[in-house]
């Protein structure tokens, strides 16, 4: 233990810091750091440099080279700069770069140099162009601050969404601030600059001027000042040489430390434990690292090179030009483990499980020990927690074997914890190797979560190691290996060196029916990337047509959308689809596409019925269809033709078409329609009154209510209507206009076709029971005993069914039969059926007699 507690060292009495290697950077730099813009990503993320010629007067025609390499100093891309000045670079947390411009243009780079995008931060700063600026991290985003010639602050909280919001004026300002930074308050973007002696606060309303407290007295500049991670905490470095520490609001004084140097550093970050006192900041100058916190003393380190901070969660990243090392606070159980002469249970199964290796008797002895004190469950716990904050494999293989140890004697310890970070360090160990270069820690880890990492696995074309990592942890298919799978398809379709025709076979073998896979995702990158047969291939292999029918639009195969959209049966996709092609095609090529799309044409029809008259006429005219075209033009006669001749002529167009087609009753009959319509004309102006419109039951009908009953007969005639319907209209109307007189004489004109029980139910229905009787009596016999009740004569109908023998009859009757003045009929009919019923029995007896059977079988019969 004392070997590996050779690298800790002291702040005060509650905590050590440790520095370690975690990896010798191989990418062979040219230039000194100092000499370029760097910019390094959090949580283990990439590091950007820009040589920057533009300070150089001699170095001002040569173009810079924008490098990209892993953590490691793996390389990731290089690009020649052909752009215009830069003055800041800097990370999102979707590890994508910005570059900020002087002009205020901020060009996005993806991970391997690929441009993304690009936006401006407005004409102001355009017009007095970038002095200097910041990428800034908040719970909504990524943020870019600006600093312009006119020493005015511009900000974006959000450069996903950008708004931009212009800083009020700071009073005075005539110079560059000697130092300033962001800060993130309830949620709002702030600036903190120094100006001399005096810090001001600006929001997005107001400038205030701000003072730490307890500030040592002689303080005439701020040189630089250091935001924690979490925007909790803040540093400030004064030209006394003292390091002020406090809350980010400037409220609370934390300590105060005089380093003794008064030359500004050219860097200050904090470094602290997640969770924890935020206590320490660590500045640096060209030769020296200076760990300062709320202890009188420092820890220092000699910089054999140039070096570059980077603030993490839990710690600072240090990089120079041959190594990259990270340095922390020791872990609370690794420094309880680790320490001398410690006597932690963690310390105690340490040992133990040492020298049970060694077969020694000690083991019991330890483990007694820590059984006595009942902190086996504590020690166990201490060991698979330190063994989460190690970087050295070996070092975490002791540590859990130590755990696995105190394991078997407990009878109830919970497995998950210990499952789990095995499991986590494994995924941890697999990505700190230097091809792949993400140095993450457990606490780093566990804040940027599993679904990120695989995220940023991806995007480092990582594509088998992210595999192996979502099956090694049984992560969901849409959640783990689905999702890797598609982005690497997405990847594929930019090989523009592989046919399409391969690649579109290979995307099939490697995902096939994948749940949560969209071949159509996958088609439209193949489309923006210029590889528009490649993305239709792709898009076969989709099987939702909603999905593959708007690509397809979008690629200008309409045609082929329109074939996905009729097999998909969805009528709301082809009217999607019928809709573009009418807007993309000539009106000839459209309606040729649709004569070949019988399902689409229909529906196209459909449409224009509702939609567009016009061009359904256009569409039957094309196709020949006389018999659809004669139907268009009787509906157009009514619909849209309010004068008589115009409605004529629409008729006769529909004739002639229904002639065309062979339909002689419909052409008959609407010649027919015309002469009414010409007729009704005539009518209206020799009687007057309303006659258009009307049917020709109701022409007549309405002549009948007029009085006009010769021309209603000459109507009738004309139009060959059937005496049968005429009587039937003629007997509706007069019973309507209640002249009964009239309704006699006709009645008497002959024999009624329809026979005299409708005059009978005409009269009763309105209720002029005395003229239903004049016709009750002149019913047929088979409709006597009906007409008989309807007009209420009970007996009489009783007394005709009774004679006509007929049983409906006098079921009928019966059941009509209420009250005490009925009895004696309904008496009547029961003594007719039963003296009925007992003929039929006698003479069914008879009938068995005469055919020999015996007269008890008949008893049983009955």
């Amino acid at each position: 233990m004392d070997c590996y507690t050779a690298n800790w060292n002291p702040l005060g009495d509650s905590a050590f810091y440790r520095k370690y290697e975690l990896y010798s950077m191989d990418w062979d730099l040219k230039e000194e750091l100092r000499d370029c813009l760097v910019a390094a990503a959090p949580y283990g993320g990439p590091i950007a440099l820009l040589r920057n010629p533009w300070r150089k007067e001699k170095a001002a025609s040569v173009r810079p080279v924008l490098d990209i390499y892993s953590a490691s100093g793996m390389p990731l891309a290089s690009l020649l700069w052909k752009s215009g000045p830069v003055v800041s670079l800097g990370w999102s947390a979707e590890e994508e770069l910005l570059c900020v411009q002087e002009d205020g243009v901020v060009l996005v780079y993806g991970l391997h140099g690929d441009f993304r995008r690009h936006f401006s931060m407005g004409n102001e700063v355009l017009q007095n162009r970038v002095l200097d600026a910041r990428i800034f991290h908040t719970e909504f985003g990524s943020g870019v601050a600006i600093l312009t010639g006119a020493h005015r602050f511009t900000l974006s909280a959000n450069v996903g969404d950008l708004k931009l919001r212009r800083m009020p004026e700071v009073p005075g300002l005539q110079s560059a601030p000697s130092c300033w930074t962001t800060l993130c308050q309830d949620r709002v973007a702030h600036i903190l600059l120094a100006v001399g002696p005096d810090l001001y606060l600006l929001d997005h309303a107001a400038c205030s001027t701000v003072t730490p407290p307890g500030l040592a007295p002689g303080v005439s500049s701020f040189l630089q000042m250091a935001v924690s991670f979490t925007y909790r905490h803040l540093a400030l470095f004064t030209d006394t040489g003292y390091i002020w520490m406090g809350t980010a609001s400037l409220k609370e004084k934390l300590c105060e430390f005089n380093c003794n140097i008064r030359a500004p550093p050219k860097q200050m970050v904090w470094c602290s434990r997640p969770r924890s006192k935020e206590r320490a900041v660590v500045v640096a100058w060209e030769k020296r690292l200076m760990v300062v916190g709320d202890a009188p003393e420092s820890i220092q380190f000699v910089l054999d090179e140039d070096s570059y901070l980077v603030p993490e969660l839990d710690g600072v990243r240090i990089f120079s030009r041959s190594t990259h090392e990270f340095l922390h606070e020791v872990p609370v159980a690794s420094e309880e483990i680790f320490k001398i002469a410690s006597m932690a249970p963690g310390a105690l199964l340490l040992e133990a499980q040492k020298e049970y290796e060694k077969e020694s008797q000690k083991a019991d002895e330890y483990l007694r020990e820590i059984q006595e004190l009942g902190q086996l469950t504590q020690a166990v716990q201490q060991c698979i927690e330190a063994a989460g904050h190690e970087h050295r494999p070996d070092m975490q293989k002791s540590l859990l074997r130590a755990a696995s140890f105190g394991k078997c004697f407990l009878d109830r310890f919970p497995p998950d914890g210990f499952v789990r970070m095995c499991q986590d360090l494994r995924v941890l160990n697999a990505i700190r190797d230097y091809h792949i270069g993400i140095p993450l820690t457990y606490s780093q880890y566990k804040q940027l979560t599993i679904q990120v990492l695989l995220d940023r696995l991806v995007l480092r074309r990582l594509y088998p190691l992210a595999i192996q990592i979502c099956e090694y942890l049984r992560l969901p298919e849409v959640q783990g290996v689905s999702r890797i799978l598609a982005h690497w398809a997405c990847y594929k379709v930019q090989q523009k060196d592989v046919s399409d025709e391969d690649v579109a076979r290979a995307i099939n073998q490697k995902l096939g029916d994948t749940p949560g896979v969209s071949y159509s995702d996958i088609a439209a990158r193949a489309y923006g990337c210029g590889r528009t047969e490649l993305a239709i291939k792709l898009l076969e292999y989709e099987p939702r047509s909603g999905e593959q029918v708007p690509l397809l639009l979008k690629m200008k195969r309409s045609k082929l959308a329109l074939s996905k959209a009729i097999e998909s049966g969805d009528t709301d996709l082809v009217f999607t689809v019928l809709l573009h092609l009418k807007n993309e095609l000539n009106r000839g090529d459209f309606f040729m596409t649709l004569r070949n799309q019988p399902m689409a044409l229909s529906l196209y029809r459909q449409f224009c019925k509702h939609q567009e008259l016009e061009t359904l006429k256009d569409l039957y005219n094309q196709d020949d269809n006389h018999q659809e075209l004669g139907s268009f033009h009787i509906r157009a006669s009514y619909a849209a033709e309010e004068r008589i001749e115009g409605r004529v002529a629409a008729l006769q167009t529909a004739a002639d078409a229904f002639y065309k087609a062979k339909n002689e009753f419909a052409a008959k009959a609407t010649e027919d329609q015309m002469r009414l319509l010409r007729l009704q004309r005539r009518l209206e102006d020799e009687l007057g009154g309303q006659f258009l419109d009307l049917s020709l039951h109701d022409t007549v009908t309405t002549l009948i209510l007029g009085g006009h009953n010769k021309r209603a007969e000459q109507l009738a005639r004309d139009f060959r209507i059937p005496d049968k319907r005429l009587w039937w209209l003629k007997l509706t109307a007069l019973a309507d206009l209640e002249d009964w007189e009239e309704l006699e004489k006709f009645s008497k004109s002959k024999k009624s076709p329809i026979g005299y029980l409708p005059f009978v139910e005409i009269c009763m229905k309105q209720h002029n029971k005395y003229e239903a009787k004049k016709y009750a009596s002149r019913v047929g016999p088979e409709q006597k005993v009906k007409a008989l009740l309807l007009v209420g004569d009970v007996a009489q109908a009783a007394d005709v069914a009774i004679e006509r023998r007929n049983e409906a009859e006098l079921s009928l009757v019966l059941s009509h039969c209420t009250g005490a003045t009925d009895g004696v009929t309904a008496d009547k009919i029961q003594r007719a059926r039963a003296q009925a019923q007992k003929k039929r029995k006698t003479k069914e007896e008879t009938k068995v007699q005469r055919e020999g059977k015996p007269h008890h079988r008949v008893r049983e019969a009955h």
